[in-house]
C-alpha cells in the first residue's frame, strides 16, 4: 500500500493541505495526519514530499526524498515493510514532485477529551518535517 496524499495541485510557492492515509511512513507519519505542502519547493535528502505515483499519475503518494539520481529523486517510505516506492519504481523524475512537507499535524482523533490527554497530545500535534531534524532522516 501506498501513503496517498489528498489535497489540491498548487503551483511554485503556494501553500496547501494533504491528508494521509497509509501506512509506508510510520513511525513519521499515520493515517489521518495533515501535511503542511508548500508546493514548488527545493527539496533535499531528506525532505518529506508529495509526489506523483511514476505509474499511477492521478495518485498522489508521500515519501522521503533520500538522495539525486541522474535527473530525479530516490524515494522511500519510513516503514520498511511497505517496499512501493524507489525500490519497486525506481527514482522518480523531478517532474513528478509536487510539493514538501513542512509540518505534520496529528489529529487527535481516537484521543480520550480529558484535560489531561489533551495535554499530552498537544506536544506531539505539531511536528516540522524538516531535513535538518536528525530524529526524522532516512534510514
Amino acid at each position: 500500500m501506498t501513503e496517498r496524499a489528498q489535497g489540491p495541485t498548487g503551483g511554485t510557492g503556494r501553500i496547501g493541505l494533504a491528508e494521509v492515509y497509509n501506512p509506508s511512513m510510520l513511525p513519521t507519519l499515520r493515517a489521518g495526519d495533515q501535511l503542511l505542502l508548500r508546493y514548488g519547493s527545493r527539496v533535499r535528502p531528506g525532505d518529506v514530499v508529495v509526489l506523483r505515483h511514476p505509474f499511477q499519475h492521478d495518485l498522489l503518494i508521500v515519501k522521503r526524498a533520500v538522495e539525486r539520481r541522474g535527473t530525479g529523486w530516490w524515494v522511500v517510505g519510513d516503514n520498511p515493510a511497505v517496499t512501493n516506492d524507489s525500490r519497486e519504481f525506481g527514482a522518480v523524475p523531478d517532474e513528478l514532485v509536487v510539493a514538501r512537507a513542512l509540518l505534520r499535524l496529528r489529529s487527535p482523533r481516537g484521543l480520550q477529551r480529558s484535560p489531561l490527554a489533551l495535554l499530552g497530545w498537544l506536544p506531539s500535534a505539531v511536528r516540522p518535517l524538516s531535513s535538518r531534524s536528525r530524529r526524522l532522516r532516512a534510514r
